[in-house]
């Protein structure tokens, strides 16, 4: 049976490691090791756990952050992984789902993360199963890594704001209608791009400049990402006014 719980003790912390080299195949030095998850669990972050019966098939790894000049508290959520047997079955959403209500509970308005722009079923979930915005975009924000899942191409970001007890948060968690702006601009992506990574590398990195060089440009002009489409070809990230938190 499928559960979700939030992690506390050493051995848990282990399998959450273990997790990570099986989701993404980082070398050691790309690792957080298990003090990492420690302290963080001591200082206002937290781990959740994804559990198949008794096995760990997913893991969420978040800590503490400060914005702005008035160092408004929030949580930064530097991981989430699934195993690739267990993707598609909504354990991400389970964990995300746990965070939140950590969050509400701690009475923290916002939960951050990064995200490839390339990554479009992780643009879909952010953005309409969980009701995140994108209003800022880094390039190559962690460097080189060696993850395999990364094709050796920059590691280009999109930053997602989850507003958690928003109102465009509370209808999209809730599966209820949200009215969102008019679209005033869109990028898209093909849905091949995992293929063309290990395939056609120069052909990858080209559409991923292409993606950046237009994220840059309408984030620039103010607007974000407000919402995300799929067809049969395309994923599209739709840029507007973002609401009100």
């Amino acid at each position: 049976m499928i559960g979700v719980r939030q992690l506390f003790d050493l051995e848990e912390f282990r399998e959450a490691v273990a997790l990570q080299e099986a989701v993404w195949g980082f070398a050691e030095r790309d690792l957080v090791p298990v003090r990492s998850f420690v302290v963080a669990n001591k200082i206002g972050g937290h781990s959740f756990g994804a559990y198949d019966d008794d096995r760990m098939v997913g893991f969420l790894y978040g800590i503490p952050a400060f914005h702005g000049p008035e160092n408004t508290p929030y949580i930064h959520s530097q991981m989430l992984g699934v195993l690739p047997e267990y993707r598609n079955a909504g354990l991400g959403r389970l964990m995300k789902l746990a965070q939140r209500e950590e969050a509400l509970n701690r009475k923290l308005s916002l939960v951050e993360w990064t995200f490839d722009p390339l990554e479009i079923k992780n643009a879909f979930f952010n953005m309409e199963r969980l009701g995140a915005v994108v209003r800022r975009f880094s390039l190559n924000f962690y460097g080189a890594t060696t993850s395999h899942l990364h094709g050796g191409l920059p590691t280009d970001r999109c930053v997602a704001e989850w507003w958690v007890n928003s109102p465009r948060a509370n209808a999209i968690v809730a599966g209820e209608p949200f009215a969102r702006n008019p679209v005033e601009a869109r990028i898209s992506v093909p849905n091949d791009i995992a293929d063309l990574r290990t395939e056609d590398p120069s052909q990858a990195r080209a559409i991923q400049q292409q993606v950046s060089e237009q994220f840059v440009e309408n984030i620039g002009k103010g607007l974000a990402v407000i919402g995300f489409e799929r067809s049969e070809t395309h994923g599209t990230y739709l840029f507007g006014q973002w609401e009100s938190k």
